[in-house]
């Protein structure tokens, strides 16, 4: 199951338009972007900062991408 808290940003749609930078388990937007794409680079700017898991979600609210910038427990081997 997904991580849904302080260590997690997702990418949401806006119930306003648009979309939104959010914090895990947060109410409130940390940006707000008119288009998905600004969205996403903005959340991938904050992830990396704050090493953070980044969920990209549809417009129906589902998970369709994440990225990982925190520390990765089971790194891959090679």
């Amino acid at each position: 199951m997904p991580k849904k808290g302080p260590e997690t940003h997702h990418i949401v749609p806006a119930p306003s338009g648009g979309w939104d930078v959010k914090r895990g388990g947060g109410q409130r937007a940390s940006s707000h972007h008119d288009t998905k794409q600004e969205a996403v680079a903005a959340g991938r700017q904050v992830s990396r900062n704050q090493g953070t898991e980044l969920r990209i979600h549809n417009r129906n609210g589902r998970i369709a991408d994440s990225d990982s910038h925190g520390s990765d427990p089971n790194p891959p081997r090679g």
